[in-house]
């Protein structure tokens, strides 16, 4: 049997996004379908899906739904070429911070969701001639930020995840990459500045902690993800890309002190 041309750009490139009605996600859909790829989007609540996008419901801690609505995505779309695993739920506090039932379901979400959706879709991504898997990650599965102890921890496991499914599925001819961002402007952190003593504050402490002093976009974490899948990308795999201001490698220089 003849293996399938490889697409020469995303045009064209059947997409599934998760999380994709808000935040990140939907700015990833959105670049998708302005590359003139096909997208379908799933989301537990699918109202901000952007338009052009199939919207599919499902939550990520239901295995059944979550086969349900990846096999009609695929049916919808003729299969799948590239699954981007964004959504997630963030978590605030220390390990001496929530119970059990908190850990584990921050972990259901965060990583075992990606296992379900990637579990569901490999079928439809090995028949593909160009397949990517793009997860995201954050910059806390590399760097100690205060009071995220259980979010930084699903994290480290999905970089950790990440790397071992580039390993797992060269052989399938399935690419699998992560990015990392920052501190991102999206409806998550704005729901953690509202509930902020002084918001203008807070918003001011986390821009000056990335060394461009300014928060990511959602955009800028979607350009990454969309260049991550991008069939021009065929030989990056098991790669992990911070979009973090440089908050991960960088160390600025102190500003120097006045001279009265």
């Amino acid at each position: 049997m003849s293996t399938p041309a490889r697409p020469a750009t995303l045009a064209g490139c059947r997409v599934l996004v998760t999380g994709g009605a808000s935040g990140i996600g939907a700015a990833t859909a959105a670049r998708f379908l302005a590359e003139g790829s096909a997208v379908a989007v799933l989301d537990r609540d699918t109202t901000g899906a952007p338009a052009g996008a199939l919207a599919c419901e499902a939550d990520l801690t239901d295995d059944a739904a979550v086969r349900a609505a990846v096999e009609r995505a695929a049916a919808a779309l003729g299969g799948l070429d590239v699954l981007v695993n964004n959504a997630g739920t963030g978590a605030v506090g220390t390990v001496a911070d929530g119970d059990d039932e908190q850990w584990h379901r921050v972990f259901d979400v965060n990583v075992l969701g990606i296992v379900r959706t990637t579990r569901a879709a490999l079928p439809h991504l090995r028949s593909s001639a160009c397949a990517a898997i793009v997860n995201t990650g954050s910059i806390a599965a590399w760097t100690g930020l205060p009071a995220r102890a259980l979010y930084s921890a699903t994290k480290g496991a999905v970089q950790a995840l990440t790397l071992a499914m580039a390993a797992d599925h060269l052989a399938d001819g399935i690419r699998v990459n992560c990015v990392n961002p920052g501190t991102a402007d999206t409806p998550w952190v704005q729901r953690l500045l509202a509930a902020a003593d002084d918001p203008a504050a807070e918003r001011a402490r986390l821009e000056a902690r990335q060394p461009t002093g300014r928060l990511v976009t959602a955009e800028e974490v979607a350009h990454a993800v969309v260049h991550l899948a991008d069939p021009r990308s065929g030989a990056t795999t098991g790669a992990v890309l911070a979009v973090d201001g440089g908050s991960h490698s960088l160390r600025p220089a102190a500003p120097a002190p006045e001279v009265s």
